[in-house]
């Protein structure tokens, strides 16, 4: 079995998922905005962490405690809002008072992922975002974590309007609208507006920053976060997971690079029939109409150049588990290209999404992204406690 690229084909490559996962349902349209109740490795230091770690128990398969001052009645609330002719749907969490609070906006990484970073390409419901969700409320900030349009509730329903038109903008015009929403919201302070990405997302919270927004992030913590340009880490995963026991390795390679080249410039691009089937199969991926433009911007992106240009202080976490971004290789690219405002950390024992892993680095397959979100999963507490330590720094 392919180690990782299986991995990239469920998480990297079905970010512009055409269709809406299984147990997705028709939903009526709610009115808008309205509540409804091998290279170097890397050189950085990790972020120092005052804030005391937290503790690894779960009381149940939906809550991580954390060691910080929890609020008292603090609450959870289901909302929508209108983007286009697509509707938005997102968790918001509130520690208990008036406020003004800070507040983080949460972005998924890639493929069908949820709100709560649960995925219908795994089996669980215990995602991690709302596992940080609760441990940064407990911490007093307000949370928002929104649905792509292609996934939950109204996943169906917005792919009338989705599909073929799924972009690096699309997915901008769904993060802005969600800071909108909750700026807008009482109790929360607009110049304490944080975001918090996994993955794909990352690139999409970097975009957004760049983008000159009227609501600029006060920071970025970059999570589970590529390095490399996206194509070069497909080409790196068809050498060796594919061609690397082919004796015609180079001559296939060099025609892989032909194909990814026209794809990325909008030409006609169709790939040599000499390339064997995984290869052939990861490329009916990546050109299925219904996927453009997004998967030739995803293939050119460029994610150490967006981090470059990000002037917000910034924190970048890839776990040692890490079995999809090699906090290696990666984080070396991302430090090569970071100014002084951004921070590194690489937690011993985290996985992509950012859960406590117990095996060695060396045990780990692909196999192991299908326990992701299983019940009794609790977030990395090293993570958790990067996370807040950087924080409380941002707010002073």
């Amino acid at each position: 079995m392919l180690r990782r690229l299986h991995l990239l084909l469920l998480i990297l490559l079905l970010a512009a998922c055409n269709r809406a996962p299984a147990e997705s349902a028709p939903a009526e349209s709610p009115p808008p905005a309205t509540t409804v109740p091998e290279p170097a490795l890397p050189t950085a230091a990790v972020v120092p962490t005052n804030t005391a770690a937290p503790t690894a128990e779960a009381t149940d398969e939906n809550t991580l405690p954390v060691d910080a001052t929890p609020n008292d009645g603090q609450t959870a609330e289901e909302v929508t809002w209108a983007l286009d002719d697509t509707t938005m749907a997102a968790t918001v969490t509130r520690p208990a008072g008036d406020g003004p609070f800070p507040a983080v906006v949460f972005v998924a990484g890639g493929g069908p992922a949820d709100r709560d970073w649960n995925s219908a390409q795994f089996p669980g419901r215990n995602g991690s975002a709302a596992l940080l969700a609760d441990a940064l409320t407990r911490a007093g900030y307000v949370t928002l974590r929104y649905d792509k349009r292609f996934t939950g509730q109204f996943a169906q329903q917005n792919m009338a309007a989705m599909s073929g038109n799924i972009s690096f903008q699309s997915h901008l015009d769904e993060l802005s609208s969600a800071v909108d929403y909750l700026a807008t919201q009482p109790g929360i302070d607009p110049a304490r507006l944080f975001v918090l990405a996994n993955s794909e997302g990352t690139l999409h919270a970097m975009n957004y920053q760049a983008s000159d927004p009227a609501l600029p992030f006060a920071g970025l913590i970059l999570t589970g976060a590529p390095g490399q340009p996206i194509a070069d880490v497909v080409r790196r995963q068809i050498d060796r997971d594919v061609l690397s026991a082919d004796p015609n390795r180079d001559e296939l390679l060099g025609l892989w690079d032909e194909a990814m080249a026209a794809f990325i410039a909008g030409e006609a691009a169709e790939l040599d029939p000499a390339l064997p089937g995984d290869a052939q199969a990861m490329w009916s991926a990546l050109v299925a109409p219904a996927n453009q433009p997004f998967m030739a911007e995803f293939m050119d992106a460029r994610p150490a150049d967006l981090l470059a240009a990000t002037t917000a202080p910034a924190l970048v976490i890839i776990g040692q588990k890490d079995i999809q971004s090699d906090w290696r290789v990666d984080g070396a690219a991302l430090e090569a290209a970071a100014g002084d405002n951004v921070t590194f950390s690489y937690p011993a024992n985290a996985n992509h999404v950012l859960k406590l892993e117990e095996k060695a680095a060396e045990e780990l397959t692909s196999a192991d992204s299908a326990t992701y979100n299983a019940a009794g999963r609790v977030l990395d507490p090293e993570t958790v406690a990067v996370i807040l330590a950087w924080l409380g720094e941002q707010m002073g």
